[in-house]
């Protein structure tokens, strides 16, 4: 019987969260667990304490532009904890936050678990040092970071990834295309799937972009009866994206649905991060595109080492699919790439054969619960 802080501060670490506090709950039947995370944990159990899609300061313009905010919640979060004393706090991703809260809860005398590295393998690398310093024990989720981790002497415990159970443990993956139509509501045509992001600057960055590419790939009388489905964040409201879709029929948001609008569509266009490699795991050919501000592409060209940015592609270390990044995100590219998608069998066929490579390297399914029967483990040996 434990008491568990866990901290996830998107809508990936509120999947996460939840799939390792249902391993928690299984390993350690008396667990007490309050939580910073979203719906997804909060239907598992224990405490929410903050809803991440309340207002959530992420990236490094809105840090700059919101401090206030940003170090309200610090300091809530600090006084949450010494207030409730855990056993263990558990950060999940969300670096900017939580390497604050790692270095608090260290030096106030709590146990730290990092569940789902920072990516200093990809950018700022000086804080593995932090790393070493306030984290008890890390668990990492790729393959490609055991050398890295190991050759920076950072110690950690790696059991699989755990997007492989959300997916294959998904009812998407066992529905029928008619009943995911008729539970949305969506005529029976080809399905484009569009995947903007969840924040509201990837959205608004994204959007425009989307729905002119949807446009032009109408004008093409083969594709003219087609449809662009966006999958809705679950941090977001349709008012989110109605501006930007205006009276396009042919353009329409789908919530609560992700991997359902992924499965059943012939084609992606996904922004990078954990959804390109949710839709490689899904088996859906797609084109990873992004773009930020020119503040936040400024000093993310200036800080990033790695040679992609979709996690397929690093798994693979090489080009599974393609990138179109800033400039090259503009609506004529992306059709261009769908259109091969579509076009190409050898093509789409050559990216469902790198799928295969990328579900093999991740291991089998189980790591959530493997991950939590870890940190029971740790915590009982101390």
């Amino acid at each position: 019987m434990a008491r568990y802080y866990i901290i996830a501060g998107e809508a990936s670490g509120d999947l996460h969260g939840s799939n390792l506090m249902k391993g928690l709950f299984a390993e350690d039947p008396g667990a007490e667990v309050r939580f910073w995370g979203g719906s997804m944990m909060a239907a598992v159990g224990g405490t929410l304490v903050q809803d991440y899609r309340d207002g959530a300061v992420i990236g490094f313009s809105q840090v700059l532009t919101h401090p206030r905010k940003f170090a309200g919640r610090l300091s809530r979060c600090k006084s949450d904890i010494l207030e409730w004393k855990p056993d263990v706090v558990i950060l999940i991703d969300y670096p900017g936050f939580n390497f604050k809260i790692a270095e608090f809860a260290h030096k106030a005398g709590f146990k730290v678990f990092y569940y789902i590295a920072p990516k200093v393998w990809a950018s700022r690398e000086s804080r593995v040092r932090k790393l070493k310093a306030y984290v008890d024990k890390l668990f990492i989720v790729f393959p490609f970071e055991i050398p890295y981790f190991t050759s920076k002497g950072v110690d950690f415990v790696y059991k699989g990834n755990p997007l492989v159970d959300a997916v294959d443990g998904s009812d998407a993956m066992t529905g029928t295309r008619e009943a995911f139509l008729s539970e949305t509501g969506l005529p029976d045509r080809p399905m484009i799937a569009l995947l903007p992001g969840s924040r509201t600057g990837e959205i608004s960055s994204m959007m425009p972009v989307y729905t002119e590419f949807a446009d032009k790939m109408r004008e093409i009388p083969e594709y003219a009866d087609y449809q662009f489905i966006i999958a809705g964040a679950p941090s977001r409201s349709p008012e989110d994206y109605s501006s930007f879709i205006g009276d396009r029929e042919y353009v329409r948001v789908v919530f609560g649905r992700t991997y359902s609008v992924m499965r059943h569509a012939r084609a992606a266009v996904v922004n990078s991060g954990t959804a390109s490699l949710e839709c490689a795991l899904v088996g859906t050919p797609q084109v990873v595109a992004y773009r930020s501000s020119v503040f936040n592409y400024v000093v993310a060209r200036a800080i990033i080492k790695i040679k992609y940015i979709s996690l397929g592609n690093l798994i693979l270390g090489r080009m599974c699919f393609r990138e179109l990044l800033q400039d090259y995100f503009t609506p004529d590219n992306v059709l261009h790439e769908v259109r091969r998608l579509l076009e190409d069998r050898a093509y789409r066929e050559d990216m469902i054969s790198g799928y295969r490579e990328i579900r093999e390297s991740l291991g089998g399914g189980g790591a959530s619960v493997a991950v939590a029967k870890a940190m029971v483990e740790e915590l009982g040996n101390n």
